[in-house]
């Protein structure tokens, strides 16, 4: 039994500060999923927070034949799923510039002019991501950042491995086309897609 098996079975018995450790382990890639599903870190925050809570309450329906960290991610795309729902009634400005990620800024011991490179990068594609379907949006997110199989990702998003493929070439497909239309390479910049 690895560490994380342990922490999972203490938390189940009510443990918070094994939790606590599940937590600390995985409070990152939960983030990241939640930020680049929602495109605002308060919001990210939130849906993280969230997603915990989701999962402690849950642990009893847990089934320690899966990956957790695909159980968990589960959870959280579920809630963004939720809160792009509800975002629809609510019109939001165009042409306000979109930050990207604080743990994808640059390394500020690069070079100045490297650094606004690896930034207009990260806008881009957060751009690109931002005109995708949120189903579409969740499949290229878990499959290119979390780098999760085909299985995994159908397993996340409650469906099949073909239709996950079929989400992913339509993706791709829709994310070259935005590209050409916005005047960039027909493969986008900086998404190995």
């Amino acid at each position: 039994m690895n560490e994380e098996q342990v922490w999972l079975e203490q938390a189940r018995q009510g443990d918070k500060d094994a939790f606590g450790k599940i937590i600390e382990a995985y409070q990152t890639p939960v983030y990241n999923l939640a930020y680049r599903m929602l495109n605002n870190a308060g919001e990210a925050e939130d849906a993280a927070q969230e997603a915990f809570i989701r999962a402690f309450t849950r642990l009893s329906s847990y089934d320690p034949h899966h990956k957790f960290s695909t159980w968990l991610l589960s959870i959280t795309s579920n809630y963004c799923i939720d809160q792009l729902r509800k975002r629809r009634a609510i019109l939001l400005s165009i042409d306000e510039p979109l930050a990207p990620h604080p743990a994808l800024m640059s390394d500020k011991t690069a070079a100045p002019e490297a650094q606004m490179v690896q930034g207009e990068q990260q806008e881009l594609v957060q751009a690109l991501l931002q005109e995708l379907a949120p189903d579409y949006r969740e499949a290229v997110v878990l499959r290119y950042w979390y780098e999760m199989s085909y299985e995994e990702i159908a397993e996340v998003m409650d469906t099949s491995v073909s239709a996950i493929k079929s989400r992913l070439f339509r993706a791709r497909k829709q994310l070259a086309e935005i590209g050409v239309v916005k005047g960039l390479h027909p493969v986008t910049e900086g998404v190995a897609v």
